[in-house]
């Protein structure tokens, strides 16, 4: 793979003149290559298992184990006390805070509107919020033993780790060490939509510095890599708003998803375990629409990279991730590669969603509107520097080379083709989580969807994976429970407009499935005008946006439901509580009783299949998004619409002014011209008149100016050609008047800029001065611009 780059040499100058000076380095997203490999006969690179002895990675079993036991227990009674708000008494708060329920929390899809709304969600269950704290929902975060993310969703769980675990607020908004997610520069064109501005052109080049680094590996790239790059700017933790545009740092670059064990707070066993999910697209099929529900779904831990689905039932060493194997064993001693594992590239292989969206055949990219372009350009530049076997995946050395060939349909194949994890529809992460081996008692699903035309969820990607459970994955997963069977009874039942709790009585124990809380972007329950309805390829909010966006989020979190109401439920943290401990009920033998406390709040927030709940119930709600931060014409739609009366009271009183000023003007016409004496300009000064030139607006600029300041220029307009001649007066000093006149005859020509210290000609056929256009004239011609 032979590469070559030409950047901008100014873009070269900055490089070379900061990089002793960086903190990392945009080159650091080159993997290494032609590392020594363990001895797999030793030290295995790939395990093997079936559905029947699945096994979790002793390190991954260890970690959830070890804070189950040595960090839970205080923050049970951190959060339930002793028991008693909740129905219970303190032996029996101390059976739970000691035989902890298994709690796991993914947060799906759906671009920056998803990274939001997680952050929002998650700011509403973490007892460092206050008002979480005070509404009882603070402290779910601190007893979840995962968090899993796709697409989006990858993005705050990648950020909440490699930011060392903050507070949500300090996490997206920044604090004095963090500078937060600075969302309101845009993703892919930080310094707007003119993509050839100075600071853009910087950006891209540092993007493409990092790429083409990788590709000089000869590890294949693809569009999914400067994606990568551009979502590591705002989620990992090496940008600020001064340096975003240089080469400081790596922005990002080099920060491994191998390397979470080391992070402080992982360390401190603060962290939940986190994994992202990414969808295969099978090699060859080459398939530019939506997945079937059969092509293997991969997930990406600190630990390892493989799949539980049935038909591969494998797992890889995260460290030597992007190293070809076959049969589990590398090429050769000195074959491995390390540092494949970029944090970004991870979350980028999670998000990858072109192979639906990008057109080659007709150079362009849907779904993004005019920020498509900025992906185009990078894109285009990337593959004149690069080769990439497949432009629209994420391209991954394929570790399960000749592993199960009967079953795993790309055993064949050399490469992995990975996508968005949402491409099969499953756009929760609720496939890692529902793992036998993990044995998870609780999965709260945050959700944000855009199933609708107003961009709200409608529950399809659980109709979706509760299918994908009970066929292809019902020997290596636990089922789904019982709940809604299509999208219309989650808008029938209302249950995607409020917190529901998916499967309270299960019928054997151990429980044949978890108890899953769905919590849905939905419209404030207060009857605001509802912002987290966004388009999920929207990738630039304003500070104010961001801000309303994590507050309405946060609030319908801590606010819960009630019937026929606007108003949060205050019981609605003690039913969150119940809801955390309930499975730990059935560990004790026999099974604790449920309290009555307890006993109320499912009867309010569980789905029983046979008594569903009706939606008409959830009252109040606003559907249609409202723009909180408006530009351009929807600002002006916004403002004529909240100040129509005003303004239709202000036209009236315009037009009757106008009219009068228009019938004095007349008047006063009429009665100078009766008077007025015309004097005509006399342009024929000595010396040469140069000859006619034409203007050529692609071509190089012009100057149109003589030694004896006389000018002559033919512009066109209206199919009529027009010739002006320019003139300073004899002194040629600055003081001295220029004058113009103008003959007009059929026949166009092309018309165009001229030098800024000479003439401007606009399409209308104007001319446009120096700031001193002061002299006579027989016909003034626009207005003066200055220098």
């Amino acid at each position: 793979m032979r590469t070559s780059l030409a950047l901008p040499t100014s873009l070269l100058s900055l490089v070379l003149a900061v990089l002793a000076q960086t903190e990392g380095s945009p080159q650091d997203y080159a993997p290494n290559v032609n590392q020594s490999c363990p001895d797999v006969t030793v030290n295995p690179l790939i395990r093997l298992f079936t559905p029947e002895n699945q096994t979790l990675h002793p390190n991954e079993a260890q970690y959830v184990e070890s804070r189950l036991q040595h960090v839970f227990p205080q923050a049970w009674v951190d959060w339930i006390g002793d028991g008693s708000s909740i129905g219970y008494n303190k032996s029996t708060a101390a059976f739970f805070q000691n035989n902890s329920a298994k709690i796991a929390i993914g947060i799906s899809g759906g671009g920056l509107k998803a990274a939001q709304f997680g952050a929002g969600v998650l700011s509403g269950l973490d007892a460092r919020n206050d008002s979480a704290k005070q509404a009882g929902t603070g402290g779910l975060l601190q007893v979840t033993s995962y968090l899993a993310g796709l697409s989006g969703g990858s993005w705050v769980t990648g950020s909440l780790v490699f930011n060392d675990f903050p507070t949500m607020e300090d996490l997206v908004f920044g604090n004095d060490q963090l500078s937060g997610w600075i969302l309101d520069n845009d993703l892919a064109a930080p310094d707007g939509l003119d993509l050839f501005t100075d600071d853009n052109q910087y950006f891209f080049g540092s993007i493409l510095w990092s790429v083409v680094a990788k590709a000089d590996k000869w590890i294949d790239t693809s569009i999914t890599d400067p994606w990568s790059r551009m979502i590591s700017y705002h989620f990992l933790n090496q940008t600020t708003r001064d340096n975003f545009f240089t080469n400081l740092t790596g922005h990002g670059a080099g920060q491994l998803w191998s390397h979470i064990p080391s992070i402080p707070s992982y360390q401190q066993q603060l962290l939940p375990f986190p994994i992202l999910m990414a969808d295969s697209r099978p090699v060859g099929s080459n398939l530019t629409t939506a997945l079937s529900p059969e092509p293997v779904v991969y997930e990406i831990t600190p630990l390892e990279f493989g799949s539980w689905d049935p038909n591969l039932s494998a797992m890889m060493n995260m460290t030597y991730a992007g190293t070809h194997l076959t049969n589990g064993v590398p090429d050769n001693d000195t074959s491995c590669v390390t540092a494949f594992d970029q944090a970004g590239y991870m979350m980028g292989t999670s998000a990858s969603l072109f192979n639906q969206i990008l057109d080659f055949a007709n150079n362009k990219i849907s779904s993004f509107g005019k920020d498509g372009q900025a992906l185009l350009y990078t894109l285009q530049r990337m593959l004149q520097s690069t080769r990439s076997r497949a432009e629209d995946v994420a391209n991954w050395p394929n570790p399960f080379h000749g592993v199960k060939n009967d079953t795993f349909e790309d055993s064949g194949s050399k490469w992995l083709e990975l996508i968005d994890g949402s491409s099969n529809a499953e756009n929760v992460p609720f496939g890692p989580l529902f793992v036998k081996a993990r044995g998870m008692d609780m999965v709260v699903a945050i959700d944000s969807s855009q199933d609708d035309a107003q961009a709200w969820p409608n529950g399809s990607s659980l109709v979706f994976t509760a299918a994908r459970l009970s066929s292809i994955l019902n020997t290596s997963h636990q089922a789904f429970p019982p709940a809604p069977t299509t999208p219309d009874e989650y808008i029938s039942t209302g249950t995607r407009r409020r917190p529901t709790l998916f499967g309270c009585n299960p019928t054997q124990n151990p429980p044949e499935y978890p108890l899953v809380l769905y919590l849905p972007n939905s419209p404030p329950l207060n009857g605001d005008d509802p912002v987290t309805n966004t388009a999920t390829f929207q990738i630039q909010y304003t500070l104010k946006h961001s801000r309303l966006f994590m507050d309405q989020s946060h609030a319908n979190t801590i606010g819960g439901f009630l019937e026929n109401a606007t108003l949060p439920d205050p019981q609605w943290g003690v039913c969150l509580q119940c809801a955390a401990v309930d499975r730990a009920r059935f560990k004790a033998t026999p099974p604790i009783p449920r309290s009555q406390v307890c006993a109320k709040c499912f009867t309010r927030y569980c789905f029983d299949p046979a008594h569903p709940p009706n939606g008409a119930l959830v009252v109040g709600r606003k559907l249609n998004f409202v723009d909180p931060d408006p530009t351009g014409i929807a600002a002006v739609t916004k403002f004529f619409s909240d100040h129509k009366i005003a303004f239709i009271v202000a036209v009236v009183l315009f037009a009757v002014a106008v009219a009068a000023i228009i019938g004095w003007l007349i008047w006063r016409r009429k009665r100078r011209d009766r008077h007025a004496r015309y004097q005509k300009v006399d342009l024929l000064l000595e010396g040469p008149w140069v000859k006619t030139k034409v203007f050529d607006p692609y071509a190089e600029e012009m100057d149109f100016r003589t030694s004896t300041n006389q000018m002559e220029l033919e512009t066109a307009g209206d199919n009529r050609r027009s010739s002006y001649r320019y003139s300073r007066g004899p002194s040629s000093s600055s003081s001295s008047p220029l004058t113009v006149s103008r003959d007009t005859s059929p026949m166009p020509v092309r018309y165009g800029d001229a030098d800024p210290r000479s003439i401007l000609v606009d399409h209308r056929s104007s001319v446009l001065g120096h700031s001193d256009f002061n002299g006579t004239e027989d016909e003034k011609i626009g207005s003066p611009v200055g220098t």
